[in-house]
């Protein structure tokens, strides 16, 4: 037996090595810390980008917090994808290297422009 499967149990999960444990507690409150943090730049890109109509800060503000709320947890990609799916024009308008970093796939094709193709 190695030590990887030394670390797993039978069904997957970590074993009783309480320094796996630790490990695996901080990824988890660190990913949904990020993911939370996302949310808030989103939500708070949206009065930045008013207030500020001649300097674009709110936009990049909005697309980091989009990146790290769809890579960071599963509840805030299926956020996204749930808005997708009732606003298919969003997905015309974002670019294919966002899709690609949020949501790990390609603009659907009847989305894509020619020069994307």
């Amino acid at each position: 037996m190695d030590s990887s499967d030394e670390d797993k149990t039978k069904s997957g999960r970590i074993s009783a090595n309480p320094l796996m444990w630790i490990i695996y507690v901080i990824t988890h409150v660190g990913r949904q810390a990020l993911a939370l943090i996302g949310l808030v730049m989103v939500i708070l890109s949206v009065p930045i980008a008013i207030a500020t109509p001649f300097l674009p800060v709110g936009l990049p503000i909005g697309i980091v917090g989009v990146v790290l709320l769809g890579r960071n947890s599963v509840w805030g990609s299926r956020l996204l994808n749930h808005i997708l799916s009732k606003r298919p024009e969003l997905e015309r308008l974002a670019p294919n290297w966002l899709m690609k970093l949020v949501f790990a796939r390609e603009k659907q094709e009847k989305y894509r422009t020619k020069k994307e193709s």
